[in-house]
């Protein structure tokens, strides 16, 4: 697990590395940078990440297009897909980016007017957002308030993308999108966080809402881009890794707690999420939780 960094100079302020508090939406990063010309990136990312070009202009390119850019627009980064994009050799741009995770990400960018063959969109107006960073580099000790204030910030920032792609829709100045009814995967996350403890497998979850697994796979795969096992999974790890941080269970407590008889199944599950066992996992965040509150 990389450990959190703050930086802050004169033309580049970043907040990173942070923990992933909620496997439906979290934000990992977030910055604003003035850049030197030919400022550039070319590679892959994990996580979804929005930059707001603030002034100048560059050009970003992404499924084998290319689309130059400047002050009012906004362009999308998407998880293991490569892409470069590089500033202006005379007006080399200024961007603030947020990125997160999260199983709701991808429907969330939707309704923002998102799409994999449109990564690039008109942003809101400038106070809207720059706002919305402005009080998220006011909140950046790790404390547990403040993840709780950056969490309802993304919100924020977010619905502000959302309410400006359905006003341009009604100005009839960007075409609506569809989207697929996911009453099913509702249900299914409704049980889940009632069971979850018990055991349930994905085929008890199927014949609770009377569908079939494959069925039920699809639309998890359809509205969330992942299948049901990985969700049933990775529900079960955050519940564990909350148990870990806020409670004296043991590990075999916890364990059960969340569904596992066997501790050692546990274990491996927990490390193959967050990378490292539960115990280290604890001691971990208790040093980090001790070392903010010092003075």
């Amino acid at each position: 697990m990389d450990t959190v960094k703050y930086t802050n100079s004169v033309d580049f302020k970043c907040l990173e590395n942070l923990r992933e508090t909620s496997m439906e939406l979290s934000m990992v990063h977030m910055g604003r940078e003035e850049c030197k010309p030919y400022h550039a990136f070319s590679g892959v990312r994990s996580e979804y990440i929005i930059h707001f070009i603030l002034s100048g202009h560059g050009f970003y390119s992404a499924n084998g297009n290319t689309w130059p850019l400047g002050p009012g627009q906004m362009f999308l980064i998407v998880p293991d897909e490569p892409i470069v994009y590089c500033t202006d050799k005379y007006k080399p741009w200024t961007y603030a980016w947020i990125g997160f995770k999260g199983l709701r990400a991808d429907t969330i960018l939707k309704h923002c007017g998102f799409s994999k063959n449109r990564l690039v969109l008109p942003a809101p107006a400038i106070d809207d957002y720059v706002n919305c960073f402005d009080a998220l580099f006011e909140h950046i000790s790790l404390s547990f308030s403040n993840e709780l204030y950056r969490e309802s910030i993304l919100l924020k920032l977010l619905a502000i993308l959302s309410d400006h792609h359905t006003h341009l829709v009604l100005d009839g100045r960007q075409e609506q999108i569809s989207y697929g009814d996911n009453a099913y995967v509702n249900l299914a996350i409704d049980y889940i966080n009632e069971m979850y403890m018990q055991g349930i497998s994905v085929s008890d979850i199927a014949d609770h809402i009377r569908i079939t697994r494959s069925h039920l796979n699809h639309v998890f795969q359809k509205e969330l881009n992942i299948s049901v096992q990985k969700f049933l999974i990775d529900f079960r790890m955050h519940k564990a890794a909350n148990f870990l941080v806020s409670t004296a269970m043991s590990i075999k407590e916890i364990s059960n707690a969340v569904g596992y008889r066997d501790q050692l199944v546990f274990s491996k599950a927990f490390k193959n999420k967050f990378g490292m066992s539960p115990k280290i996992y604890r001691n971990y965040t208790d040093k980090l939780e001790t070392r903010n509150q010092r003075p």
